[in-house]
């Protein structure tokens, strides 16, 4: 490869990923101080102002990660970003109880999606695109090993994520239990699960979708109430999460409509 290729190939990287960033002093404290926070904190140094920013964000559970000013410059394109920079947001996060909370509101039983380490952020977009379409009262995703809120999430949803509730926990599993005993029954996917046509989704419902390369992980999986399957036909053995997200919540969509319609 040559060395224009490369040089370019390091610019458009270092441009994808500083479209996602706030950068410089003031813009990185306000975030701080508003109800919208960032995900992660990224400073060069400890001195001065930067720390006081970086106080801000512990204050406010927002990860702080120190990194070379080489490497800051690089990942905000380089801006002016006077040695801080912060991973943006396109939507505020909620509770597990504001969720439930909210189809109570609607007079509907829960219809959730849980989102198994999903790291794609263009996946984890376009399954708030459809979950918000479809009507889903809210988004479940893990702390560690998943995509946030970030810019590409928001670009990708159509704006949808600044409407979906979307609640980030620590724990899965414990979230899991929590539905459970908010009367919501949670479906994982596995290829050694019943078709998934032939459950009833009109009661409260959540659905597991697995990341991109592993599915879902084993505790997630062995606290489902059961397994779904859909049907593979073809040469390939599986679908892109958001695809299979969008066949199981429409298939709820289609029950449920159908029981108001009786």
């Amino acid at each position: 490869m040559s060395q224009n290729r490369r040089s370019s190939r390091s610019h458009d990287a270092a441009l994808q990923e500083s479209e996602q960033l706030l950068a410089g002093r003031n813009p990185v404290m306000e975030a701080l101080r508003s109800d919208n926070l960032p995900d992660t904190v990224y400073l060069s140094g400890n001195g001065g102002v930067l720390r006081q920013i970086s106080e801000l964000a512990k204050e406010k559970g927002v990860p702080v990660k120190i990194v070379t000013e080489a490497k800051l410059s690089q990942m905000t394109g380089n801006a002016n970003h006077q040695g801080a920079a912060a991973a943006g947001s396109c939507g505020s996060y909620v509770s597990v109880e504001e969720i439930l909370e909210y189809a109570s509101e609607k007079g509907e039983a829960p219809l959730i999606v849980i989102c198994d380490e999903i790291q794609d952020p263009h996946n984890l977009g376009a399954i708030i695109r459809t979950a918000e379409a479809a009507g889903v009262h809210g988004i479940i995703i893990p702390k560690r090993r998943s995509a946030s809120l970030n810019l590409t999430v928001g670009k990708t949803s159509a704006g949808a994520a600044s409407h979906m509730r979307v609640a980030r926990v620590s724990n899965l599993v414990m979230t899991m239990e929590k539905l459970k005993e908010n009367g919501v029954w949670i479906y994982g996917t596995d290829a050694s699960g019943s078709n998934y046509t032939d459950s009833d989704f009109r009661t409260g419902t959540a659905f597991v979708i697995g990341s991109e390369g592993f599915g879902i992980g084993r505790l997630v999986g062995e606290n489902c109430d059961a397994m779904l399957k859909l049907p593979m036909k073809g040469q390939v053995n599986s679908l892109n999460a958001s695809v299979a997200a969008g066949i199981f919540i429409y298939e709820a969509v289609r029950q449920r409509d159908m029981d108001k319609s009786n």
